[in-house]
C-alpha cells in the first residue's frame, strides 16, 4: 500500500511537470518571442540565404572525451540568444560580388574620368557617391569609347607583368577601406576623461583578393595548379566555398555586405539591418549542433555515416583518402544534408572562421549568457593574440575535426585553402 502510493504521487508529479512544461511557451504564454511571432520572423524577415535559429540554453564542449588531452572545451551550460546565420558557407560567386563591387569603384573614382558615373547627395555638401544603378545598366567596362578603354587598362598587369599579352586585373589594386565601433574598449574606456571617441574607431583597409596560391602553399609536392588557376575564378567553382580569405577579409567582407543592404533599404525607406559579422564560437557550436543535446556531429549521430554506410560530410576519412564522401577537395555549398536548422556543411567542407579570440581557458572566465572572448589585435601585438577560433573542420581534416565541441585555431593574417566562413546577423524584431 505504502509502494503503491508512492508510485501514485510520482506519476501525479509527473504529469504536473509535463502541464507545467506545456503551459510555458514564453513571455506571453501564447508561443511569442518577446512579443514577435516566432513563425512571422521567419516568413517575413529573415534575410535572404539565412535561416533563424532560436535562442535556447545548452551545454557547450566536447560530447565526448578530450582525444588530446587539451582541457580547452571544458563543458558548460551557456545561454545563447536569437540570430539569423547563412543557410551555406559563403560561396565563390557570393565574395565575387565583393570584389567587383571594390574594382568598379576603384575604377570609376581614380581611372574612368566619367562624372556621369556619379551622384551628388541632396545637402548640399557636394559629396557624391556612385550612381550603381548606371554602373549595372552600363557596365564601364562595356564601353566602346577608345579613350576609356586605354584607361581601362589601368586595371591590369603592366609591361613584363603581362603573360602572352592576355588583360588579366591587377589584384594588387583591389583595396578595401571599413571603419567600426570597438564598443567593448570604448565601455572599459568611459571613465577615463582622457579618452575621446575616436579613440575607440577602428580603421583597417585590406587587399580583399582571395590569395589563390594557398592550393599549393598549404601542400607541399602536390599538383595543384589547376586548383591556383582556377578554383575562385571559374564559373564551374560559383558554388563552392570561398577560400584562401584570411579573417581580416571576412570581416571586411561583412562590412561591405551592411553598408550595402543598408543604403539600399534608406533608399527604399527600409529598416536598417544590424551588422553583419562572423558567428562568435558559442553561437557556431549552438547553430551547429540543431537543437540536439549532447551529440558529437551537427547530424546527431556517434559516427560520421548514416545506417547505409555513406559519409554524411566532406572530410579526410583514412590516411590519404580524400575521395570516398564523393569529393576530392571541396563540395558545392548545397552538398550533404543540412543540419535540424536548415544549415548544410557545419562539418567538413572548409572550416569557418568565428568571430572569436583564441584562448585555451576562454571556457573558464567568459559569461553564460552570449559568451565569447574577443580582441582587436594590432599590427604590433604578439602573435598569440591575433590567434582566432576556427570551427567545423573541413575536406582535409579526419573526423575528430568535424565534431561540434572540437575547438582549434589561426592566426587572423593567415589564408588557408581549408577555411571559410558564413556570417550571421539580427533583426530588429528578434529581441534578446
Amino acid at each position: 500500500m505504502k509502494f503503491n502510493r508512492y508510485r501514485l504521487s510520482y506519476g501525479f508529479l509527473c504529469a504536473l511537470i509535463a502541464v507545467a512544461a506545456l503551459g510555458c511557451k514564453g513571455p506571453s504564454n501564447t508561443g511569442e518571442l518577446v512579443g514577435v511571432r516566432l513563425d512571422k520572423l521567419k516568413a517575413n524577415k529573415t534575410p535572404h540565404g539565412m535561416v533563424l535559429i532560436p535562442g535556447g540554453t545548452f551545454i557547450m564542449g566536447q560530447s565526448d572525451e578530450d582525444i588530446g588531452f587539451s582541457q580547452t572545451a571544458q563543458n558548460r551550460q551557456v545561454t545563447i540568444a536569437p540570430f539569423y546565420m547563412d543557410d551555406t558557407e559563403i560561396s565563390n560567386s557570393e565574395y565575387r560580388q565583393f570584389v567587383y563591387w571594390v574594382r568598379d569603384s576603384i575604377l570609376i573614382h581614380n581611372f574612368l574620368g566619367d562624372d556621369s558615373y556619379f551622384i551628388a547627395t541632396e545637402d548640399g555638401s557636394g559629396e557624391r557617391f556612385i550612381d550603381w544603378d548606371k554602373v549595372n545598366k552600363q557596365s564601364p567596362w562595356k564601353t566602346g569609347d577608345k579613350d576609356k578603354r586605354e584607361r581601362l587598362g589601368s586595371m591590369y598587369y603592366q609591361g613584363e607583368d603581362r603573360v602572352f599579352g592576355r588583360n588579366e586585373l591587377d589584384v594588387r589594386l583591389l583595396k578595401y577601406h571599413f571603419e567600426w565601433y570597438d564598443q567593448q574598449a570604448a565601455v572599459r574606456g568611459k571613465n577615463d576623461p582622457s579618452k575621446r571617441r575616436s579613440d575607440f574607431i577602428m580603421r583597417d583597409t585590406m587587399l580583399i583578393y582571395p590569395d589563390t596560391t594557398v592550393w599549393l602553399a598549404d601542400f607541399s609536392y602536390a599538383a595543384n595548379e589547376p586548383m591556383v588557376n582556377g578554383y575562385f575564378s571559374h564559373p564551374s567553382f560559383d558554388d563552392y566555398p570561398v577560400v584562401g580569405v584570411t579573417w581580416r577579409q571576412a570581416q571586411a567582407f561583412n562590412s561591405w555586405r551592411t553598408q550595402l543592404f543598408n543604403n539600399q533599404a534608406a533608399k527604399n525607406r527600409m529598416q536598417p539591418r544590424f551588422d553583419y559579422q562572423l558567428p562568435s564560437e558559442a553561437e557556431w557550436e549552438y547553430a551547429a549542433r540543431g537543437g540536439k543535446v549532447g551529440t558529437q556531429y551537427p547530424w546527431g549521430g556517434p559516427t560520421a555515416r548514416n545506417a547505409r554506410g555513406c559519409l554524411m560530410a566532406n572530410f579526410k576519412p583514412g590516411r590519404g583518402n580524400y575521395i570516398d564522401d564523393g569529393v576530392a577537395y571541396t563540395a558545392p555549398v548545397y552538398s550533404y544534408w543540412p543540419n535540424d536548422f536548415g544549415l548544410y556543411n557545419m562539418a567538413g567542407n572548409v572550416a569557418e572562421w568565428t568571430q572569436s579570440s583564441y584562448n585555451e581557458s576562454a571556457y573558464s572566465f567568459v559569461h553564460d549568457m552570449n559568451p565569447t572572448y574577443s580582441y582587436n589585435a594590432k599590427a604590433s601585438d604578439h602573435e598569440t593574440m591575433k590567434r582566432k577560433v576556427i570551427r567545423g573542420g573541413s575536406w582535409k581534416d579526419v573526423g575528430f575535426f568535424l565534431q561540434n565541441g572540437t575547438r582549434q585555431y589561426e592566426y587572423q593574417d593567415t589564408a588557408k585553402s581549408y577555411i571559410g566562413f558564413r556570417s550571421v546577423t539580427r533583426y530588429p524584431g528578434v529581441a534578446y
